[in-house]
């Protein structure tokens, strides 16, 4: 007689922990989270941020947090579909986007703090790597780089936010490594190339090439663009003038939409222990009524 073997037993699963439910949804790498928020003991409860940057299909992200044992807390936000409001109406998920996010939480995060006259960073965008020197007052705000699940390729749009950041004033330990415009084989930043991803070059050129090879494609593609009369060769002015004026005014204003009066429901509206009750008398009536109609209809028939 042959005996199998137990692979797991009673001690294995009583010993199992399950993980986090943002682990198993594959939200959250806790490992490097974990190394994120932990803080030194003789800080004394000093909050630690993160400069926190998501991407979704038709906004940006960006945010300032620190943790707590209650859960996250955040200092300041801001979301690329603000930037109407800066002038900037079509293209707000791009890298030049990601500058101009980066930029409106960073003046916003220390107008907040009262730092902004302290710190006004890198007014004109080289694209050159730049860092924030300390002032004599008050030390420059320092956040940490939270990327999330992304992967950290060069030129990614996370970095853009992050060029944004330190433009805006923000003290965060960085590398030039993964902006746009660095050469592997020279090992240094192109700044010439990286300044035109700031300022849309990219969207430019391409909006060239499809005006010349494809112009079909090229009014469907960019028919946003077409409708503000924006073209390839004025594209430089239009972020210039969306970063003086993210300078200018970075307070956050409520929005003017009006809340909905009916609210959706994607789910059955919960029933009180009354209401269920009543539901309950008026099926056994009805299921009563349907029976008594039947044997009076079997009566009938004899």
């Amino acid at each position: 007689m042959a005996f199998v073997k137990l692979q797991k037993t009673r001690a294995y699963f009583k010993r199992f922990q399950v993980q986090f439910k943002r682990r198993r949804d594959g939200k959250t790498d806790y490992r490097a989270r974990v190394r994120l928020i932990n803080q030194d003991k003789n800080k004394y409860n000093t909050p630690k941020y993160r400069f926190v940057v998501r991407f979704t299909n038709k906004d940006i992200v960006a945010q300032i947090v620190s943790a707590s044992i209650a859960g996250d807390i955040i200092l300041a936000a801001a979301y690329s579909h603000e930037l109407p409001r800066y002038g900037l109406e079509v293209g707000l998920t791009n890298y030049a986007a990601a500058y101009c996010t980066g930029l409106l939480l960073a003046r916003r995060v220390l107008k907040t703090l009262e730092m902004d006259d302290d710190y006004e960073g890198n007014v004109e965008a080289t694209g050159e790597d730049f860092s924030v020197e300390p002032g004599e007052s008050r030390r420059p705000f320092r956040a940490l780089l939270d990327v999330g699940l992304i992967r950290t390729t060069t030129g990614n749009r996370v970095f853009g936010a992050l060029k944004g950041a330190l433009d805006g004033g923000l003290d965060i330990p960085h590398s030039d490594k993964r902006f746009a415009g660095f050469s592997k084989d020279s090992k240094q930043l192109d700044a010439e190339l990286h300044r035109k991803y700031i300022y849309g070059g990219h969207v430019a050129g391409y909006m060239k090439t499809l005006m010349e090879d494809e112009p079909e494609k090229y009014q469907s593609h960019f028919s946003e663009y077409v409708k503000k009369g924006i073209e390839a060769d004025n594209i430089e002015e239009v972020y210039k003038k969306v970063h003086a004026a993210i300078r200018a005014d970075p307070t956050a204003k409520k929005s003017d939409k009006p809340q909905p009066k009916e609210h959706k429901r994607f789910n059955l509206k919960k029933l009180t222990y009354d209401e269920r009750r009543a539901n309950l008398i008026e099926r056994l009536n009805a299921l009563n009524a349907a029976a008594g109609q039947d044997e009076d209809e079997d009566e009938d028939d004899e």
